[in-house]
């Protein structure tokens, strides 16, 4: 039985039993039986709000994950389609004002490579790594 049904079961038992109104008991038990009925029908009220509220909530909560989801999913397509189209990129902060570029390998090469945000020049050296280097000739 829920909170509403037992509260008329409650009022059905008074009436039934016929308990006199005009004694003090009667008055106080006709009055109790009413504020339970009372309060049972505002827990359910409140309930059913509840219910509501979390249907709600669950709907927003969806709705946030699925434009999180359109969200990266956008921006890993981005940087999937930037690595296809350019190849390696390689980054580079500009010593003026500390903005990272990213340059791909033919930009490297290139003599002049310049700061996107400043226009600062970069220099850039490259070290010839110790693998690189020629055999003394002695052979195993």
């Amino acid at each position: 039985m829920e909170l509403t049904e037992k509260g008329a079961y409650i009022k059905g038992l008074i009436e039934g039993m016929g308990i006199d109104d005009s004694t003090n008991e009667g008055k106080v038990l006709r009055v109790m039986s009413e504020l339970l009925s009372d309060m049972a029908a505002t827990v359910a009220e409140l309930d059913e709000d509840m219910s509501t509220a979390y249907d709600e909530i669950d709907a927003v909560e969806q709705e946030l994950e699925d434009l999180e989801a359109d969200l990266y999913d956008d921006e890993d397509d981005e940087e999937d389609e930037a690595d296809e189209d350019h190849g390696e990129q390689y980054e580079l902060t500009c010593p003026k004002c500390g903005t990272r570029n990213l340059v791909d390998e033919d930009t490297l090469m290139s003599e002049e490579v310049y700061c996107a945000h400043c226009g600062t020049p970069f220099n850039i050296e490259f070290e010839d790594s110790e693998d690189a280097e020629e055999p003394d000739g002695e052979q195993p």
